[in-house]
């Protein structure tokens, strides 16, 4: 079925691409365009609006990635039948697109999917400093946070302290989180249309918020010692990108170090193409490394990011970046005009844990119980190939013939066990397969549930094709 629908621009704003993707939505959201409506072809609604193809092809891009629409070369694009209610498999609630993880497990299931820091150490802790705050400082609660008082920076400046480096307090904010810094970081030095630099397999989730916003993903490959920095210049000669993503010091999901030769030559490539660098350290493990950071080597140019929520608590919500100090300005109206502002109790809690040395007692007890568990994985996946460090909470496992990495995590889930497979990290379609999946060990509350989950896993992986069939 045809439609001769035409979109009213006015009632939006931004990007005309977003514009145009946000009348089609709200037009299949009011029944103006029903499933099996067939869109319009590009090439004539460019014209009848008065834009350019490309335009609409963003557009119709954006309809697909939200599960809209389905697009089939040939046949022209069509509105697809929305569900109303969500969809059930293997008692996991389906995520829509953004993402493979699910968004509420039944009870009963294991947790795997999450690399959040251990609960059993933190909850007196923040709860008795948490009181002291209601107490102390009421009025705080009643407005909103207007600015980020000196404690909050230095709270960030000895959080995110390295071997020798530690940031000046004045270039330091405090963020809801290492997600929403990163996305302030992107919003603050890019525009809709840059390019942004990621490895193949990393954290996903920024790359495809990025592209909500607009800006255009690149990637590199991944290595064990980090990307290759003579694909990265030749990315750069070719696609001009204005900021590169990178987790240096324990990078997610490979839990690779990149070597000091190629954070070097990095930061020659940084300067030399006039491109700003992301230095995610949420993993970074505080196991005395003196490698050299890419903030040490290029800090003109790099924002250092850092949270509690791998090794304190993820539910405080509470990161810090170091920015170049240009920059922090921008970066914190960004900030506020993404986000709202700053959550005054959240971050007071995060800060008085870090400045009073209980945040740091945290870690230790955490990173405690993170290693008796990477030991306890050790010894229950003896003889199959895994990568792992005794002080992260997470392992990247080589599946065994005949496993693929999206029907192991279909059986583990029906086994009552959630994991990621390897697409949850890669940042586009790729060709390349790992056949991989990671196992967070942190988030289960309790050792004995997490071992007995791995001991499931182990079995699982065993059986082999007769461990697991959809019935399809």
């Amino acid at each position: 079925m045809m439609t001769n629908w035409l979109p009213d621009l006015t009632a939006h704003t931004g990007p005309l691409y977003a514009r145009l993707a946000g009348a089609i939505e709200n037009a299949i959201d009011g029944g103006t365009l029903p499933a099996g409506a067939k869109l319009p072809p590009q090439r004539n609604l460019a014209f009848d609006i008065g834009v350019t193809i490309g335009t609409v092809s963003r557009a119709y891009a954006i309809m697909r990635e939200r599960g809209l629409v389905s697009g089939e070369v040939g046949r022209g694009t069509y509105v697809l039948a929305q569900e109303a209610t969500p969809q059930i498999r293997h008692g996991v609630t389906a995520a829509h697109f953004g993402g493979t993880r699910t968004h509420a497990p039944v009870d009963g299931m294991l947790r795997f999917d999450s690399t959040a820091a251990p609960l059993n150490f933190a909850r007196d802790a923040i709860g008795a400093v948490a009181s002291e705050i209601l107490a102390a400082k009421p009025a705080e609660l009643y407005d909103y946070s207007r600015s980020q008082p000196q404690n909050w920076r230095e709270a960030g400046a000895t959080w995110l302290a390295a071997g020798g480096w530690k940031p000046e307090p004045r270039t330091i904010l405090q963020t809801n989180g290492a997600h929403s810094g990163l996305m302030a970081v992107i919003a603050a030095t890019t525009m809709p249309g840059d390019s942004i630099v990621f490895e193949d397999l990393t954290y996903s989730s920024l790359a495809r918020s990025a592209a909500m916003m607009g800006r255009r993903t690149v990637t590199v490959e991944t290595h064990t010692d980090g990307i290759d920095p003579d694909e990265l210049e030749r990315v750069c000669a070719q696609r001009h990108p204005k900021l590169l993503f990178l987790m240096p010091a324990c990078q997610n999901p490979t839990l690779g170090v990149m070597s000091e030769e190629k954070r070097r030559a990095i930061a020659e490539i940084a300067l030399r193409y006039n491109i700003l660098v992301i230095e995610d350290s949420v993993y970074a493990p505080r196991d005395g490394s003196n490698l050299v950071l890419l903030a040490e080597l290029i800090p003109e140019r790099v924002f250092h990011v850092g949270s509690l929520s791998k090794s304190v608590s993820a539910g405080l919500r509470c990161g810090w970046i170091a920015c170049p100090l240009h920059y922090a300005n921008r970066v914190q109206i960004a900030l506020k005009m993404l986000s709202g502002g700053i959550a005054f109790l959240m971050a007071e809690t995060a800060a008085q844990l870090v400045n009073s040395g209980i945040a740091e007692s945290i870690r230790l007890e955490n990173t405690a119980e993170i290693r008796r568990r990477i030991l306890d994985v050790r010894d229950v996946f003896r003889g199959v190939e895994f990568d792992s460090r005794e002080d992260v909470p997470f392992i990247w496992l080589r599946l065994p013939e005949p496993w693929l990495s999206g029907t192991f995590k279909a059986a583990a889930a029906a086994e009552g066990i959630l994991i990621d497979d390897e697409d949850e990290f890669k940042v586009g379609r790729s060709d390349k397969t790992w056949h991989r999946v990671r196992i967070g060990v942190s988030a289960t509350e309790h050792a004995v549930d997490a071992h007995n989950g791995l001991v499931r896993l182990r079995q699982l992986l065993d059986s082999g094709a007769g461990g697991y069939d959809t019935f399809n």
